[in-house]
């Protein structure tokens, strides 16, 4: 049985805490777990808290990245919050730069890092459904 990593809900925002050592099974089940939860709650943001991580290997790396990337492709931001200098190092040494994963020190500053990212999208028109401000949900060729 595969340990599922609970997803809590704080407005417009998902919050993971990671408080187990990830096993590969369990973080795949997250990377769809959080998928399913972002497009049922039409959630903006995603915060990952992971402070309690004392090992992250190149497949979890690589499942942060991943994670993040599936979030942006369904509306949301997302940041990684409260990694230690020695999971830092590890990724740095096996060479994951965890591109596009915005990474903030802990829990305050990553929800400041949200909170900026959803006030940008409100400026720029971009409607709470992820349509422009102004598109027509029927139109032709614009995929709900």
């Amino acid at each position: 049985m595969t340990t599922r990593i609970p997803i809590l809900r704080m407005g417009r925002t998902l919050l993971v805490t990671i408080q187990v050592d990830l096993q590969d099974q369990t973080a795949l089940a997250l990377q769809d777990d959080l998928a399913n939860k972002i497009q049922d709650t039409g959630a903006t943001g995603v915060l990952i808290d992971i402070s309690a991580l004392e090992i992250v290997d190149s497949f979890i790396g690589r499942m942060l990245a991943g994670i993040s990337s599936i979030a942006k492709v369904l509306g949301a931001n997302s940041v990684v919050v409260g990694m230690q200098p020695a999971v830092a190092i590890t990724l740095v040494e096996l060479g994951l730069t965890l591109h596009g994963v915005r990474t903030a020190l802990n829990v305050e500053r990553g929800m400041e890092l949200l909170r900026q990212a959803d006030d940008l999208n409100d400026a720029d028109g971009v409607a709470d459904d992820g349509l422009a401000a102004g598109d027509d949900a029927d139109a032709p060729g614009l995929i709900r």
